[in-house]
């Protein structure tokens, strides 16, 4: 789910406010609230790195960027395409990872319901049963929906208005000025204009003083209605291209080999950013140490987020299936605010705790205190317990005046860290790239510093590493910051555990004289 607040967020950037498109790797002391991965490098340099794989639980992958094809993660037990499972995990042809949101026919889900819809329709049905317990829920859930639904509609007739208006601007100046018009500038047209184009100029003008571009107005339109005809809608149910039972919590040898899915745009984003090739002149640099003489840090894909709420069965297989299969650190660029199987994703959490694997979490993208609003899944077990070794990530800005992106969530006790992710370039399906925006982006930069202190100081294990990243952040105690989701200046510091950004440079430092050497 994309929320309107960072929908909203992203079209209200001003044009001035764009950051160089790598300002994520700098060094904080230029100014730019980077990661210092430069400075990184050279602590490490004639070192050798050990193997580290990195599981990305997302919309799917493109396993042929080809800033991607060297570094993704490969069964060696596994003979690609001869529809057999040859090494036994239960899973059919899984070269790069798998896929929860398939069938074995080979059809994909890519769109799906928000969980309170899900809910909605559940509780329904319970209540028409005889379930007292859902009858008397059942409103409290219908009204959360039928708010949604009202938020949602209220930006679709609002939109739609913009949109028609200001495609008919670019329209006309498209074919007035065909040779000259530059959408990305409207305002460069200086010559050779009647009233209607000038008026048409104007509008563009107008809005792009504000940020609000024509393919932004786009996206979001595309997101809006997205939300209300498959989100929202209690009649939409694709789960049956699955073929699993839903309601079987234990039920996990389900789904397919295809890890690029529909739609792997936020998935590729989010693995570039962990370990897109270095120094080959194409795409962007990731921030783990893949180069083409050697990639010791592998993308594995799992894929189990639809555009719509991921499933808690999904999530917590997804889990299981990168811990089994020899993950050292799992990134979820994923949240929702309901979760109504939320023991099992517990369960699976623990079980990814126990054996030493490292989770990192998207902290969402709400522009809220999730110390107050539910946001999942989340490191606070059903039963109370804390899961060892999560990080809760919200997302900075390149601006050291505003450091906390608009649209992040926040926690004085929720939130572990920040890390870059307003305007950070990464990876899009096809070998192209993007301009993204969200903790989901923030997230990988985490996991990444985290590949790269894991490859270089092997001694360490992921909670001493989790605690190290904790302990390395670059300090921007005294800053004051506009509140995400508001407008009062507050310290950075009450808006996460550490009050700081990670630091790629301070993390290895401190790792090499934890592990002595």
């Amino acid at each position: 789910m994309r929320p309107l607040a960072l929908l909203l967020a992203l079209v209200a950037l001003p044009l001035a406010a764009q950051p160089a498109a790598d300002w994520h790797l700098a060094d904080p002391d230029s100014g730019t609230p980077g990661i210092a991965l430069d400075e990184a490098y050279a602590l490490v340099d004639g070192r050798t790195p050990r193997e580290i794989v990195v599981a990305i639980i997302d919309s799917g992958v493109d396993p042929e960027h080809p800033d991607l094809a060297p570094v993704m993660w490969v069964n060696a037990d596994e003979i690609p395409g001869n529809g057999q499972d040859d090494d036994g995990n239960g899973y059919v042809d899984d070269v790069h990872g798998w896929s929860f949101l398939g069938g074995a026919d080979g059809q994909n889900i890519e769109r799906e319901t928000y969980e309170i819809t899900r809910l909605v329709r559940s509780y329904r049905q319970r209540a028409a049963a005889g379930d007292v317990e859902a009858a008397a829920r059942l409103p409290e859930l219908e009204a959360a929906l039928d708010e949604a639904v009202r938020e949602y509609s209220f930006y679709r007739v609002m939109g739609s208005g913009m949109l028609q208006q200001a495609e008919a601007a670019d329209a006309l100046l498209r074919e007035r000025f065909p040779d000259t018009y530059d959408p990305a500038d409207p305002g460069a047209l200086a010559v050779g204009m009647d009233a209607e184009a000038g008026r048409a100029q104007q509008q563009l003008v107008g809005m792009a003083a504000q940020g609000l571009s024509l393919e932004a107005l786009q996206t979001m339109m595309e997101q809006v209605d997205s939300a209300l005809d498959y989100g929202y809608n209690v009649d939409f149910d694709p789960r049956g291209i699955v073929g699993d039972d839903p309601a079987n919590m234990t039920e996990r040898y389900y789904g397919n080999a295809d890890v690029h899915g529909p739609d792997p745009n936020h998935g590729t984003g989010v693995a570039g950013l962990v370990a897109a090739l270095r120094g080959n002149d194409f795409g962007i640099e990731g921030v783990a140490p893949n180069t083409a003489e050697g990639a010791p840090v592998r993308i594995m894909a799992v894929r189990a987020v639809p555009d719509g709420d991921e499933r808690d069965k999904d999530i917590a297989n997804a889990i299981r299936y990168a811990v089994d299969n020899g993950a050292h650190i799992i990134n979820m660029s994923f949240g929702k605010a309901y979760s109504p199987e939320k023991s099992v994703v517990d369960e699976a959490a623990q079980y990814a705790a126990e054996r030493g694997v490292l989770l990192v979490h998207a902290a969402g993208n709400d522009g809220k205190d999730i110390g107050t609003a539910d946001n999942f899944p989340n490191d606070v077990t059903t039963t109370g317990d804390l899961v060892s070794t999560w990080l809760e990530v919200g997302a900075s800005t390149a601006d050291v005046g505003a450091l906390a992106a608009s649209f992040s969530n926040v926690g004085d006790e929720e939130v572990d860290l920040f890390a870059p992710g307003a305007q950070v370039k990464s990876l899009a399906p096809g070998g192209e790239t993007q301009i993204a925006d969200g903790t989901s982006f923030a997230a990988p930069v985490v996991a990444g510093v985290a590949a790269l202190v894991m490859a270089y100081v092997p001694e360490l294990s992921a909670e001493e590493v989790r605690q190290v990243l904790l302990d390395s952040v670059t300090d921007f105690s005294g800053k004051t910051t506009p509140q995400p989701g508001g407008e009062m200046a507050v310290p950075f510091e009450t808006l996460s555990v550490t009050g700081g950004v990670i630091n790629a440079a301070e993390a290895l430092r401190l790792a090499m004289e934890r592990a002595g050497n």
